[in-house]
């Protein structure tokens, strides 16, 4: 199974890449699906692609979610 998850975006880079935040742990992603993004953005990150833009309250939502579950985001693994 493989699971999607909202990250914001903390820092945009050269050639597509950008720094998302997922829970506090950074990570650099490739942002080359995203039209227009912005740093505050949030985005919903697969295996280390942003996909999409996603509204900021549902991606907290769903980041609390996952919290109560006991779930740690697995893009946020070392």
């Amino acid at each position: 199974m493989c699971l999607a998850i909202p990250a914001e975006v903390i820092k945009l880079l050269p050639d597509d890449m950008a720094i998302v935040s997922i829970d506090g742990v950074s990570k650099e992603v490739s942002v080359a699906l995203i039209e227009e993004i912005t740093v505050g953005d949030y985005v919903i990150l697969h295996v280390g692609h942003a996909l999409a833009k996603i509204n900021p309250e549902e991606a907290r939502e769903t980041l609390d979610l996952l919290r109560q579950m006991g779930v740690e985001p697995v893009e946020a693994r070392p």
